[in-house]
């Protein structure tokens, strides 16, 4: 098995929905990060780059954006593969995993991870009934039969709308419910959550004043001019937060403030063998040597999948939280971190549900270090 190393790559900054990137097409987000990572990396061209997956949530235009930013971004098209996965929040880690064991498996020597989506143009669609009625209207010949077919449209086939689908498909509950009820089983209180929004908050601003976010592809954007740093750093205090009503359920925690903002970005992450890194004379970052994911009941351990998989990845290896400098833990709600905290502290959970000893607590300071 090859050797799988990282090395620089690049996003673009992270918006607030229906901000800057609000008439920026997903892939063009995608494409922008794709040639600035490989621009980044010396001696690297973009004919270097055999495959590319990204993942995606919520699919617009593009059925398959990772090939058309691919074919968009000026590489090789008959020798750059590429597709596109979708599992929810963890999309972009399964494209960089994929592409992580192309490479140890000897596929190809060199690709790139990546991930998009742009909240500020999910995809809406129209009623099933319009759908039917309009591919049933492009089937009738002649003007008598139009006519016809004009007065079986309805008003409310007419203007009818599907929203996105946030919920999730077998329990039809949205994240922020989830999250509610998984809070309140593993006793998170609603003060524990504004204090840790208002920490990750605080954490991103110091990171983005002492430079630290410096993996941020400044992106030249039509009427709006050079977009250069993330807009969803909000510093505010707990006293204030504390007042805000409950956004999901009406005796819930979770709230706009302790909950993650929508979002507009791209990120890329170029991956290669140790070997071709050698050869490029790049001094890799990090090197992958192992990754799971946890499969879980969506109805009674949404959200806990990072406890699942942390512990069963550290103890597969031999490892403490001792061993580990940074813990990133997706952060989509404070809640939700603060519940898999206590999962992985839990001997009860951790026996039961993850069927191994309990990890124990991540020690604060060496989590989410520069924000959620």
């Amino acid at each position: 098995m090859n050797r799988v190393v990282v090395v620089p790559g690049l996003r673009t900054p992270f918006l607030r929905a229906n901000t800057h990137f609000k008439d920026v097409k997903a892939f063009e987000l995608l494409r922008h990060v794709l040639i600035a990572s490989v621009n980044k990396v010396d001696n690297l061209s973009r004919n270097d780059i055999s495959y590319v997956v990204a993942g995606q949530t919520f699919h617009t235009d593009n059925s398959n954006i990772a090939r058309d930013s691919v074919l968009t971004a000026g590489f090789d098209v008959s020798k750059t593969g590429a597709h596109s996965v979708t599992m929810a929040c963890i999309s972009a880690n399964q494209a960089i995993t994929s592409v992580a064991s192309l490479i140890a498996t000897n596929e190809i020597d060199c690709g790139i991870g990546c991930g998009v989506d742009t909240l500020s143009d999910p995809p809406i669609r129209v009623t099933r009934a319009l759908r039917r009625w309009l591919l049933d209207m492009n089937k009738v010949k002649g003007n008598s039969k139009r006519i016809g077919m004009l007065f079986k449209l309805r008003p409310s086939m007419a203007f009818g709308f599907e929203a996105p689908p946030i919920a999730e498909f077998t329990t039809n509950e949205t994240m922020g419910q989830s999250c509610d009820r998984v809070t309140k089983a593993f006793n998170v209180s609603r003060e524990e959550q504004d204090k840790f929004g208002v920490r990750s908050h605080e954490m991103a601003d110091k990171a983005q004043k002492a430079g630290l976010l410096s993996d941020v592809a400044p992106m030249l954007v039509p009427k709006v001019g050079l977009v250069d740093k993330d807009n969803g750093i909000r510093l505010t205090t707990y006293e204030k937060i504390a007042q805000l009503k409950p956004a999901f359920t009406k005796t819930g925690t979770a709230t706009a403030s302790n909950s993650s903002y929508l979002t507009d970005g791209a990120s890329a992450t170029v991956l290669m063998s140790e070997a071709k890194a050698k050869k490029l004379g790049l001094k890799p970052q990090i090197v992958i040597k192992d990754y799971t994911y946890a499969a879980i009941d969506p109805k009674e351990h949404l959200l806990l999948g990072p406890a699942h998989a942390t512990t069963k990845l550290l103890k597969k290896n031999n490892l403490t939280l001792r061993d580990i400098d940074v813990f990133e833990v997706h952060e989509a709600f404070s809640g939700q971190v603060l519940a898999n905290l206590k999962a992985m502290d839990s001997e009860e959970y951790s026996q039961t549900k993850i069927g191994t000893k309990k990890l124990g607590l991540i020690p604060m300071e060496k989590l989410n270090t520069w924000g959620g």
